[in-house]
């Protein structure tokens, strides 16, 4: 297992080996506990990802502050934050997020927002009606239909226009919303124009000027390193994000885009943590007998599972360098990594860890699969057979 490892290393760019042998070291470093901080996440930790080693803004364009490096770093990173677990803003900032304001942003939009995300100073969550991330993001469902969002009816979040034409108001409910209580931006999916003509669109909500409308009560999740809340909206203003008018055609397109990339770096968190859980389970096996790995039955175990991980890995880096927005076979790379992950949170050992990595696989499972349903939605827009398209 050390030579995939080592073969893995080989194949990197020495800025790639930089970017993850700092990364390790800083995560290594860090205490293996859940986080007591109330933003769910340890802030000085953040602040270091982001601003000594600029994880988050990793992916955006020079010219808003960040390395203009691509899916593939960016990967690097999530599989390296996986293998420990560590709680950050990344995934919900940096990965479902920024990419939405670079794409959608006016110019003015962009300017003012992205710097701050590049630098760490800005978190932000992605809000979509009635907990359906994964649908919103075109992962387990066409997004184009609007049941996702409340499809114009009561229910979902709904966008009118202040008095004065002054921007919007926003209200509605959203749930499990990946850092919701503490983002200091929102990206809020809404309902506008009525029943009769209703589309959805993206809208903004800063977080220090929404006022007493804004309710945001933080969840108690199956995994703890995962921070989700429940966000409540009582006719808070918003800003529209794009500009207006907005093609509600080019929104949806552009959240299952974002979907699909969002995709490959889920998969290369998965296989991370599905590589530390089999690490645990390699290493306890070494410490009750040194030179060996336990029965054969074990060792036969282990070996499937290392097949599993490393064949979700290959799939994950080969969609990582597919050209074009939103890479298509990013959610048959996740499908295949939650598996992987769930297959190594039962071999990983002490029973706390074991633990550990079977709520991250259950929680990703809710909040984007299940493996199943990725497979299925990747079949149906490829157009293969299911069992052909796995």
């Amino acid at each position: 297992m050390d030579t995939a490892a080592e073969a893995d290393t080989a194949a990197l760019t020495e800025e790639q080996r930089e970017i993850r042998r700092t990364l390790r070291e800083l995560l290594d470093r860090r205490p293996r506990t859940a986080p007591t901080a109330p933003e769910g996440y340890d802030p000085d930790l953040w602040a270091r990802m982001s601003g000594d080693l600029g994880l988050a803004g990793l992916a955006l364009p020079e010219e808003y502050g960040g390395t203009g490096r691509g899916t593939h770093e960016l990967a690097l990173a999530c599989e390296e934050t996986g293998r420990v677990l560590a709680p950050s803003p990344l995934l919900a900032t940096s990965v479902l997020a920024a990419p939405l304001v670079a794409a959608l942003g006016t110019p003015a939009q962009r300017a003012e927002l992205l710097p701050r995300i590049a630098d760490g100073g800005l978190t932000c969550a992605l809000a979509a009606p009635g907990g359906s991330l994964a649908h919103a993001l075109g992962l387990t469902g066409d997004n184009t239909t609007g049941a996702w969002s409340g499809d114009g009816r009561a229910g979902g979040v709904q966008a009118r226009p202040a008095p004065g034409g002054d921007g919007w108001l926003l209200y509605g409910e959203a749930e499990r919303v990946l850092d919701g209580h503490s983002a200091g931006l929102l990206l809020v999916a809404a309902h506008t124009g009525g029943f009769a003509r209703s589309r959805t669109l993206l809208y903004l909500v800063r977080a220090d000027d929404a006022g007493p409308g804004l309710v945001r009560t933080r969840e108690t999740g199956l995994d703890p390193t995962r921070t989700q809340a429940t966000v409540q909206l009582r006719d808070v203003p918003a800003a529209l994000l794009g500009e207006d008018p907005a093609d509600p055609a080019a929104v949806l397109t552009v959240l299952a885009a974002v979907g699909r990339t969002a995709a490959v770096l889920l998969a290369a968190e998965a296989t991370g943590a599905a590589r530390g859980a089999l690490e645990r389970a390699l290493g306890h096996a070494a410490r009750r007998a040194p030179g060996a790995t336990g029965t054969p039955a074990a060792r036969h175990r282990l070996a499937d599972v290392h097949v599993q991980v490393e064949t979700a890995r290959a799939l994950t880096y080969c969609a990582a360098r597919e050209p074009g927005p939103g890479p298509e076979s990013g959610p048959l790379a996740l499908a295949q990594a939650l598996e992987a992950l769930r297959a190594a949170a039962g071999e990983a050992v002490p029973p706390q860890e074991a633990d550990r990595y079977g709520r991250r696989a259950a929680a990703d499972e809710l909040l984007f699969g299940p493996a199943g349903r990725l497979r299925a939605r990747a079949a149906q827009r490829t157009g293969l057979p299911g069992e052909a398209a796995a």
